[in-house]
């Protein structure tokens, strides 16, 4: 049986790349030779024009959150406009819940 595949991502490209994980060590994206991000395998790309959904996609990857599944189900919750990321934000600065935590709340309190 064939490893299974995970995705990584170039956030300058707007690319997404489905690759089996071997590891840790570094990978590099075809187009720029920049450092791939791994993802996890419950990852979706939005489509390469929707400026707004990558700039969501770079926040939630930069906060450390990432798309893998668990034992029951997909990876969760994860915000797709940037009014729900402010939200998120604003509520994190408020309560100083840590920022990862925040956006993967499915309701802002």
């Amino acid at each position: 049986m064939p490893p299974a595949k995970t995705s990584f991502v170039c956030l300058p490209c707007r690319a997404s790349f489905k690759q089996p994980y071997a590891g840790a060590w570094a990978r590099r994206c075809p187009r720029c030779a920049r450092e791939l991000v791994h993802v996890g395998s419950a990852f979706a790309a939005p489509p390469r024009r929707d400026t707004e959904g990558w700039r969501v996609l770079s926040v939630l990857l930069h906060a450390g959150v990432r798309f893998h599944k668990s034992c029951c189900g997909g990876p969760g919750y994860r915000p797709r406009t940037l009014r729900e990321v402010r939200e998120r934000m604003a509520y994190a600065r408020r309560t100083g819940e840590p920022v990862a935590r925040a956006l993967t709340r499915p309701e802002v309190p």
